[in-house]
């Protein structure tokens, strides 16, 4: 059954995929429907901010399984079975057409495969605080080692005092930024969680970024302690089509610098198309 959001006019459903239970948010809007991937353990309610700055650009977001509202499943999946699956899903919404992909951090993994499995239903290519897999410039391993914790998410105090060192930028200039962030906040299924790092673990878009024909837009903080710019250059360097954006913040910064990042993601997806 079908809920709307009365606060930012979200629609959000169950679907059944192949026999896997997907929790859906979409947003209605003109042009090309934006398909977006999130975070490690983040459930579609942490990108409200996001998909409210873009206003009038229609947003889909979804909850990766045992993340959210969506059914953990037994077995783990690889980035390529995931692609496959939100490419039947988008059938099952009704999309059968291309659609822009923006993928966030963790996100960013199965947002590249997408790109590349599934490339002719992607259109244009969003890539937000993330890397290229294995192959990524590391942050500290402090941090990195927080970052894995799901104490994050299931913790509000743990999450407080260790957010303005693990997300830096904004969030480690006021760090009372979080209180929105626990507010939109649903605790993974611990096997989700798992899946989600198994996922990622030894996988690489090195050796095919060079192949993508997606116009890219490649947006970096540069205070980012989970993902140091660096990353970001590397998917600019390798990807033919791909043009860098930097920001003065941190790693959430979709989420707390989302009323001035929305316009140069909104510019970049109506920007006339070049051969």
């Amino acid at each position: 059954m079908a809920r709307v959001n009365p606060k930012n006019g979200t629609t959000i459903r169950d679907i059944n995929v192949d026999g896997q239970r997907l929790r859906v948010g979409v947003k209605a809007g003109a042009g090309t429907p934006l398909l977006l991937f999130n975070g490690l353990g983040a459930n579609l309610e942490l990108l409200e901010p996001l998909t409210d700055a873009l206003e009038g650009i229609e947003t889909i977001v979804f909850d990766v399984p045992g993340i959210g509202g969506s059914a953990p499943r037994l077995v783990p999946y690889r980035f390529r079975g995931l692609a496959r699956m939100v490419e039947r899903m988008l059938d099952s919404l009704g999309y059968g057409s291309t659609v822009d992909v923006l993928g966030i951090s963790w996100g960013g993994a199965p947002a590249q495969q997408f790109a590349h499995t599934c490339g002719e239903r992607c259109r244009r290519l969003v890539l937000a605080a993330t890397t290229a897999g294995v192959a990524m410039v590391p942050g500290s391993l402090l941090t990195l080692s927080r970052m894995s914790n799901p104490k994050r998410y299931t913790d509000p105090e743990y999450l407080r005092r260790v957010g303005p060192e693990l997300y830096g930028g904004a969030i480690r200039r006021d760090p009372s930024l979080l209180d929105d962030y626990l507010r939109r906040l649903k605790d993974p299924a611990p096997i989700g969680y798992l899946h989600q790092q198994l996922a990622f673990t030894g996988w690489t878009s090195v050796f095919w970024l060079p192949t993508l024909r997606q116009p890219t837009l490649v947006i970096a903080a540069n205070d980012d302690p989970l993902v140091p710019l660096a990353n970001a250059k590397v998917l600019a360097r390798l990807i033919p089509r791909a043009k860098l954006h930097v920001v003065d913040d941190g790693h959430l910064f979709l989420l707390t610098g989302a009323q001035s990042v929305a316009p140069v993601i909104r510019d970049f997806l109506s920007a006339p198309d070049q051969v």
